[in-house]
């Protein structure tokens, strides 16, 4: 994976202590990107009403199909923006699957490049858990899609069938595109969609549910003048270089805030409990997450789930700091509030249009029965016993003889070079140690977040996750432990820009 010709302020090598001075690089505070601007007039906030993406219907007894194609969407009020979308829509389609049932996804690529589908928090055998080379050609397509690397994976044409075990906890999941070096485009354009594991536990858990029930897509966006998706990309069709400019590696930040790909929604609500299941699925934006109410204190988000499913116990925030990648389950309380409240959903990380996200207005009083238990699920805490592994992973900016981006300990993806050699059921210790903010992501199982810098975890580090925000200069300490699946898998930064320059490693599990 050449990468020849980045940005000069790699020059900036050696001298972290000063990148990391403040939060990182950029112009937005707590954040590691660079600012686009849309090119053509936006809406005023809280005037869309939210989408909420439709639930898929599977074809067959615990089969789905999914196409990939491009559309027209109406994102901005009265403008057509083209995307790439699953089924033809942004987000794609819901697909909720029950613990213990066994489904296939097929995916169908009539697009005009290369995919890959990624399960995000999928406990998912190698083949399908979307090794970044395993591409599905776009049908009937026989063009030659090698990055200039020279390696291939299981390449097929038209359609791949994605086989999905659902031996895990119920978790809000999501899947979106993986494709090696041109994730960050193919999920600015549009590829990326909710997937919900239930189980009987949750089901016996008297939480909101229904129309009470809401995920929540969180991402920024930029607009062009025709309204399309401003993006920094060298080939708008992303054929045959890295999908991003030299001088936007850092991260690319939008000025719109989407919700379900709608900008800054509002949402009837009644005066009772509702469930909102937050995901941060922008490519490098960093939110605060508060709700604030006219003349009245912010109303409290009581957290009952993280990336990897249910807590303990619940944990009461005021406010939630979310990485991309990372996913927050709240209960939220509005029965106190009078019919006609306005409650604003804020970005203390966000200026200007990011500053807020979306707004709910209590329209009428309900009855309610649902309630937060004051015991959610058994939580199986994970030890490294003594001896067992530590391994320590170096996210900086570096510079190799064919190189120049983001590395992993000094080196850049390549999917043969394994980083890490793992036993099946071992309990390890991961050190993750940044330069600036990388949210880090690991395949196959998720990981329990022992220690921040020799201290304690942060209020938002609670449960099992998948993703963990390692902020600028940081050492976090996670306990890892693979589980019934031998074979390669990857781990990277989701700051989607930094993984398409290549800020990945292979982790192999025997």
């Amino acid at each position: 994976m050449s990468r020849l010709s980045r940005r000069s302020f790699l020059g900036l090598l050696g001298v972290a202590g000063a990148a990391v001075a403040g939060c990182g690089l950029g112009s937005a505070s707590g954040q590691t990107g660079e600012q686009l601007t849309s090119a053509l007039p936006l809406p005023k906030p809280f005037r869309v009403p939210l989408p909420v993406p439709p639930v898929a219907k599977p074809m067959g007894k615990d089969l789905y199909q999914i196409t990939q194609r491009m559309a027209q969407a109406e994102i901005l009020p009265g403008v057509r923006t083209p995307i790439l979308g699953y089924d033809g829509i942004f987000p794609g389609p819901t697909i909720e699957t029950r613990r213990g049932r066994p489904v296939i996804v097929r995916h169908r690529n009539e697009l005009h490049v290369p995919t890959v589908v990624h399960l995000h928090g999928g406990h998912t055998p190698h083949e399908h858990d979307g090794w970044p080379l395993d591409l599905v050609l776009p049908v009937g397509n026989t063009r030659d899609w090698r990055s200039g690397h020279g390696l291939t994976g299981d390449t097929v044409e038209g359609e791949r069938d994605y086989r999905y075990p659902m031996d895990q906890r119920a978790a809000t999941l999501w899947y979106h595109d993986h494709r090696m070096d041109f994730t960050g485009p193919a999920v600015y354009r549009g590829l990326a969609g909710f997937h919900l594991v239930r189980d009987e536990i949750e089901d016996a858990l008297p939480l909101p549910s229904g129309d009470r029930e809401l995920p929540l897509m969180i991402c920024d966006r930029a607009f062009a003048e025709d309204g399309s998706f401003r993006y920094p990309s060298l080939d708008q069709e992303m054929r045959s270089v890295p999908g991003v400019e030299d001088e936007w590696m850092e991260g690319v930040l939008g000025d719109v805030v989407l919700v379900n790909g709608a900008p800054w929604p509002v949402h009837e609500v009644d005066a009772a409990r509702y469930r909102l299941r937050l995901l941060n699925a922008s490519n490098a934006r960093r939110y605060r997450i508060a709700l604030t109410v006219p003349n009245g204190p912010d109303l409290p988000l009581t957290q009952i789930g993280s990336d990897g499913g249910l807590l303990a116990a619940p944990v009461r925030h005021q406010a939630i700091e979310m990485a991309p990648a990372e996913r927050f389950d709240v209960v939220v309380d509005f029965s106190e509030l009078p019919v006609g409240t306005e409650v604003t959903m804020v970005n203390g990380l966000g200026s200007g249009g990011t500053a807020n996200v979306m707004r709910f207005t209590v329209v009428r009083q309900a009855a309610d029965d649902s309630r937060i238990p004051d015991r959610l699920a058994e939580f199986e805490r994970l030890t490294p016993p003594p001896g067992a592994p530590v391994r320590t992973f170096r996210f900086t900016r570096g510079r190799t003889n064919d190189h120049t981006g983001w590395t992993i300990n000094g080196r850049p993806f390549h999917p043969a070079t394994s980083l890490a050699d793992s036993r099946l059921g071992e309990v390890e210790t991961w050190r993750f140690v940044s330069d600036v903010h990388h949210p880090v992501h690991v395949h196959l199982d998720p990981f329990q977040v022992l220690r921040r810098s020799g201290r304690a975890p942060r209020p938002y580090d609670t449960g099992w996750k998948d993703t963990v925000d390692v902020r600028p200069a940081e050492v976090v300490e996670v306990a890892v432990r693979f589980t019934d699946y031998r074979g390669a898998f990857v781990m990277h930064c989701h700051n989607l820009e930094h993984e398409d320059m290549a800020m990945m490693a292979t982790v192999t599990v025997s």
